[in-house]
């Protein structure tokens, strides 16, 4: 009888934690999409695309991903039942190619974020990559290109995910060279949809 009510009592709590999700408020330049979740990671999961857009008309600054994992076995390198994966992706100045701290920089914006946003967590982890792209032969009038990306990956305290989803699109919107919300200003953005 407690392998049945197991089941159904993790896929209550990770239905309630996901409709938290569906209810938040999030900056006017995020546009949140659920789209379909990886099924082999664990027994419960919800993915979330996101894009970050000043103006309806332009394409994105930014891309990523937000998934939640739950299982309720807890598998030993989460620490714990909840396990939260990211990816933020944007274009960036040419310039910063060469620039030895991006990654650095890169990864304390989601450190520094996390930290500032009380969004409590454990077993952080995660890269910072930068691609430069150059153009040859009929395409070398195209202007070279770097795009950087920001993967990682942590375990949140507790399945109140709503700091942590809010969190990672203000990242996202940092990768994507958008001024912050001001502290105590409350966004009237988008719901996810």
């Amino acid at each position: 009888m407690t392998d049945r009510r197991a089941p159904s009592r993790a896929a209550s709590q990770f239905a309630e934690a996901v409709e938290r999700l569906r209810g938040v408020s999030l900056r006017p330049e995020v546009d949140l999409t659920e789209i379909p979740a990886p099924q082999r990671i664990a027994p419960h999961s919800v993915a979330l695309s996101a894009e970050i857009a000043t103006h309806l008309d332009e394409d994105p600054l930014a891309t990523g991903r937000f998934v939640v994992l739950f299982d309720d076995d807890a598998p030993e390198a989460w620490d714990g039942t909840w396990r939260i994966v990211t990816l933020a992706r944007a274009r960036l100045e040419p310039e910063l190619a060469s620039d030895p701290l991006l990654g650095e920089v890169g990864w304390s914006w989601l450190t520094d974020a996390l930290h500032t946003s009380g969004a409590a967590h454990r077993a952080l982890g995660g890269t910072v990559t930068r691609v430069v792209s150059e153009s040859f032969g009929t395409l070398a009038d195209t202007d070279p290109s770097v795009e950087m990306e920001l993967r990682a990956s942590w375990t949140p305290d507790g399945d109140d995910l709503v700091d942590h989803l809010t969190t990672w699109t203000d990242v996202l919107a940092t990768v994507a060279g958008v001024p912050p919300v001001p502290h105590g200003v409350t966004p009237l953005g988008h719901r996810l949809h």
